[in-house]
């Protein structure tokens, strides 16, 4: 398999071109290789029960990660733990991953 260099405009492309458009591209800031893909048929479908759960779920556990990033010290903790590995990209991607457990299905803080 062949690997390409794409032009210097979209090797920094991140997210879509623009409104409308389905394709979209990302960047492994590690590797440096951009991808791309597309949607294809996206769902116009109101989020059912389900779906709204995991999304309260998701803010609630991001909403806490970015609590950590903004308190100095408990940054800095996790700030170590994230330099000792190379698993996850970022360090909002680790404190997630870490925290992620600490909430259930509901979004709910586990006591």
């Amino acid at each position: 398999m062949s690997k390409i260099k794409p032009i210097a405009i979209v090797e920094s492309m991140s997210g879509k071109i623009c409104q409308h458009s389905d394709m979209y591209f990302r960047t492994n800031r590690q590797t440096n290789q951009v991808c791309t893909g597309k949607i294809c048929n996206p769902s116009d479908a109101a989020p059912t029960v389900a779906q709204e759960k995991v999304m309260t779920r998701f803010t609630n556990i991001t909403n806490a990660a970015r609590a950590i990033l903004a308190d100095p010290t408990q940054k800095a903790k996790y700030e170590a733990a994230y330099k000792a590995q190379h698993r996850v990209g970022s360090l909002l991607g680790f404190i997630v991953k870490k925290i992620k457990n600490q909430y259930d299905e509901n979004g709910e803080l586990i006591s």
